[in-house]
């Protein structure tokens, strides 16, 4: 898939109530069942339009991008976005790593910029140094 790739530093942090809420909306429009969403535990695929290929294929679905996420993590239930890919044909239809994340995120009434974030602990010296 060549585009951008968007490290999401700190990472976005999905609460469990909410995360619950967009596997949810992501598993009703999946692609077997005419959506535009392919989820994956880790992966989260948006295509265009849904699958039209045989069988059960893209057939002429583009990709759009993939959200990279973390399954149980800070917490048992909760998600961590940590990577977004935008495709070339996603960035000329006008898609950015946002606007991706905010399409999944908006089942759980979030926005990529309004998620909570990891909280970074600061950075420990390096033991083998004096």
């Amino acid at each position: 898939m060549t585009g951008r790739t968007t490290v999401i530093r700190p990472s976005a942090v999905l609460p469990a109530s909410a995360a619950q809420r967009i596997l949810a909306q992501l598993e009703r429009r999946d692609v077997s069942c005419g959506g535009v969403w392919n989820a994956s535990p880790g992966l989260w695929i948006r295509y265009d339009k849904p699958w039209d290929g045989a069988p059960s294929g893209p057939g002429t679905a583009v990709k759009l991008g993939a959200i990279g996420a973390i399954y149980g993590s800070p917490g048992r239930y909760d998600i961590t976005i940590y990577r977004v890919t935008t495709t070339a044909d996603a960035e000329r239809a006008g898609w950015t790593a946002d606007r991706l994340c905010d399409d999944a995120l908006q089942f759980g009434d979030l926005t990529l910029a309004g998620c909570p974030r990891i909280e970074l602990a600061p950075p420990q010296p390096d033991p083998f140094r004096s």
